[in-house]
């Protein structure tokens, strides 16, 4: 792989804008306001709503795996990356504010928005595979860290405005704009407001992103996704250290999933916050996880992606421990803003650390093996979560279970060698290689 030149800034800009675009879906709905709200209006109960909304995320994950793979492959090989970033984002958006109008007193209300959280949720997380693919074309590999974190750092600025927005306009007791509180139509508007903060704020990346170089322009791909999905795990066994970084990704990013899953729905069940009171909460802990990954950023360009990641792996099972322990609200904002400043920079040196090691010609393919890493048991964690909580009656007996994810990620990791796999990475054809034709 030849040396990677830096884009214009405004290119750089227009891709650090999708995380801002992009953080309004993850921290609305994903996480703090709508999960809860479905889970203490729409679900039956507390209890139910949790499992419920776990199986959901589950569910999600499951399809993210099975489809990001072939289609980041495919994506490399017909140069549709950027047409499929768009379909990706559109259904997102649409499904997200399909959301809006689910009322809770229909029949079928639970089944309906779940089936419309799965669609949008997958759409995102696709998403973000081609939008992945683009970060190791930006700029050069020891500029590489602090990009990734910037963009980070300002996805959460993103979800912390979103948050404030959602909070001062819709989340009160009479909302503005004469919003209609009926049903919790009030709550449920954030998810409008997150499928129009997406759809807006995503645009400058699909008017000055690079030109993705592709084997075939002019032609589409002569094999299907599957047949190109075959071609990427046949490349894969070529670069040792993105298999085992892939594997340790598989194990401690099940955790983040659950507690991005159930933050919000922990606090109000536990510790029993009030809506409003969870957005403030999630407000906090935006601001705390920016400045980590703007921090964290430039340390990982300094110490390397592997030992940014395992500080941030010890320091999210510490606090982890922490909020399961908190016996009142106030340790739980000191165990919650503390796992924001490390939330951050695990999952952009995750990320930076792989465009480090990924041949730049094939970055779609293997940033769907990263989504596949991250997804493809993304069920266990939630889906514990939720057996746990339902065989015990405890959510905070449910929440231990994110500390062994953490722990056994944080010992794979340990067998990387980041220098040998940035080596193999800058390599055109790795030796051996004959599934490039």
């Amino acid at each position: 792989m030849q040396a990677t030149r830096a884009q214009p800034r405004r290119t750089l800009a227009a891709w650090a804008m999708f995380d801002w675009a992009n953080s309004a879906f993850a921290t609305l709905v994903v996480t703090f306001v709508y999960s809860t709200y479905f889970t203490t209006a729409i679900a039956a109960d507390e209890v139910s709503g949790t499992a419920q909304w776990s199986r959901a995320v589950g569910l999600s994950g499951i399809l993210v795996a099975v489809l990001a793979p072939p289609l980041g492959a495919l994506a490399d090989r017909s140069g549709r990356r950027m047409a499929c970033l768009g379909v990706c984002t559109l259904v997102c958006c649409v499904a997200s504010a399909g959301l809006t109008g689910v009322h809770p007193d229909w029949v079928w209300a639970g089944l309906i928005a779940l089936s419309l959280f799965v669609v949008a949720n997958v759409a995102f997380e696709l998403s973000t595979v081609f939008y992945n693919a683009f970060l190791p074309e930006l700029v050069p590999a020891e500029r590489v860290g602090r990009l990734s974190g910037w963009a980070w750092g300002l996805g959460y600025a993103g979800g912390l405005l979103s948050l404030v927005l959602a909070l001062a306009v819709l989340a009160r007791e009479q909302p503005l704009f004469g919003i209609s509180t009926e049903a919790g139509f009030n709550y449920r508007a954030v998810c409008l407001l997150a499928a129009g903060w997406f759809a807006l704020f995503s645009l400058p990346l699909f008017v000055f992103a690079p030109r993705q170089p592709a084997e075939s322009r002019s032609a589409p791909p002569r094999t299907g996704a599957y047949r190109e999905l075959s071609r990427t795990f046949r490349r894969l066994r070529h670069y040792p250290d993105i298999t085992r970084l892939l594997a340790a990704r598989l194990l401690y990013n099940d955790g983040l999933i659950t507690i991005f899953a159930f933050g919000g729905i922990y606090a109000a069940g536990t510790f029993g916050m009030s809506l409003p009171e969870v957005i403030q909460f999630g407000i906090a802990l935006n601001v705390t996880a920016g400045i980590g990954a703007c921090v964290f950023g430039v340390m990982d360009d300094r110490l390397g992606g592997k030992r940014t990641i395992l500080v941030t792996l010890v320091a999210l099972t510490v606090f982890s421990l922490l909020a399961v322990w908190a016996p009142s609200v106030g340790w739980l904002w000191l165990a919650g803003l503390s796992l924001g400043l490390f939330v951050g920079p695990n999952q952009s040196a995750s990320r930076t650390l792989m465009s480090r090691f990924v041949p730049e010609q094939h970055s779609a393919a293997f940033f769907g093996l990263f989504a596949f890493s991250g997804k493809i048991t993304t069920f266990a964690g939630p889906l514990l979560l939720g057996i746990v909580t339902e065989a015990t009656g405890s959510q905070r007996l449910g929440m231990v279970t994110v500390v062994g994810f953490f722990v056994l990620g944080g010992l794979l990791l340990l067998t990387v060698d980041e220098r040998r796999g940035i080596r193999t990475g800058r390599q055109t054809d790795p030796p051996g290689d004959t599934s490039a034709g």
